[in-house]
């Protein structure tokens, strides 16, 4: 646990300056947003021109090629889609558990999520053809997608149950056996890939490092229903996000519902990071880097933290894809690289900075 707290902990500036800073804020990510999704459609191992696809799309006529049609509806549009969905749900989802926790280390994977998702995941790829047979030949190629979300929803609910106590959840409970469970998932999935064979292993390691390459339609909207349920519990949980960052105590006193709050941003963070690991793996940095960013910049307020950082997380996962796609065409780099290379860096920049008395508070 942290021995401080940093600053951008600390209780929010009133409205003025900094309500004006995040609109701003807010209206330049919308602005980049666009950019990034334009670039998404438009760029990969074969171009199309951002004219003719403007037109295209607008319904304007179109100069495009046949072929290019295809791509732009078959494989584009679906996996900027899915892109929007899942940097958004991860960013979100590491914004709130930053703000439940009051840790900026936080990241979604603390509620066992990622973890529970990888082990159910890697289970459905060594025994989906032996013991999971049956199993396999019901949900056919939506296995591995169903079983990781299972995974992730059981873990939390574990998780959950251990750290509750007479209708209080402890957080600090949570976040230690958090670890213990993690580990205990990650060495079954080791046990896993230890038995595993050469086509399995390549399987694993290409979801363990995320991918958009098989987004569609239909996994697009499984996605769906549940960044969208994030983004309703959003404007609930602000104020109660806010009023935490002084303790559960000065929070119950001002007269938010403590437990409430906790409950809609556990279950609401398990059920979309399950969507979002399932469909695309285990994407790291984020749901760290973006909120922690953006928190330096707009403040600690999470009436514009948790919109700005859906927007940002939508812009980052969709430029990283952009460069996983083209930076080794025709070959496809997994995303999970591309933004750990970018994410790492600026943390450990953030960290150093820090230490060294260039930002506030201490990370220590």
């Amino acid at each position: 646990m942290l021995r401080a707290l940093p600053s951008v902990f600390s209780v929010a500036e009133p409205d003025g300056d900094r309500s004006r800073q995040g609109m701003r804020v807010i209206v330049i990510l919308l602005l980049l947003l666009v950019i990034a999704s334009a670039v998404s459609l438009s760029q990969g191992s074969s171009s199309v021109d951002l004219h003719h696809l403007w037109l295209y799309l607008t319904g304007r006529g179109s100069e495009l090629t046949l072929q290019e049609r295809v791509v732009v509806e078959a494989v584009r549009l679906p996996r900027t889609a899915m892109a929007i969905l899942v940097g958004a749900g991860l960013a979100v989802s590491g914004a709130m558990m930053q703000g439940l926790f009051r840790n900026p280390l936080a990241d979604p994977g603390i509620v066992g999520v990622t973890s529970g998702a990888a082990l159910f995941a890697v289970t459905a790829i060594v025994l989906g053809g032996s013991i999971l047979a049956p199993v396999s030949a019901l949900l056919g190629n939506q296995m591995i997608t169903l079983m990781a979300f299972m995974g992730g929803l059981i873990n939390t609910w574990l998780l959950y149950k251990i750290a509750t106590r007479g209708g209080y959840t402890n957080t600090s409970t949570l976040v230690l056996s958090g670890i213990a469970v993690g580990a205990m998932s990650g060495a079954l999935t080791g046990l896993l890939i230890f038995v595993a064979d050469d086509r399995q292993l390549r399987d694993i390691t290409f979801w363990s490092l995320g991918s958009l390459s098989g987004s569609t339609y239909p996994r697009v909207l499984s996605v769906l229903p549940f960044v969208i349920l994030l983004t309703v519990i959003t404007p609930m949980v602000a104020r109660g996000l806010d009023a935490l960052v002084l303790g559960d105590a000065a929070a119950f006193h001002m007269g938010i519902r403590v437990q409430r709050i906790k409950r809609l941003v556990i279950l609401a963070v398990a059920a979309a990071c399950g969507a979002t690991v399932a469909v695309a793996g285990s994407i790291g940095f984020v749901g760290i880097v973006v909120p922690h960013l953006l928190r330096l910049v707009i403040g600690p307020s999470h009436r514009f933290l948790l919109p700005a950082s859906a927007i940002g997380g939508a812009t980052l996962l969709l430029l990283a894809d952009s460069v996983a796609r083209t930076i080794a065409a025709p070959a496809e780099l997994p995303i999970g690289i591309v933004t750990a290379l970018f994410g790492a860096p600026v943390f450990l920049f953030l960290l150093i900075g820090k230490r060294n008395g260039r930002g506030s508070g201490d990370l220590s």
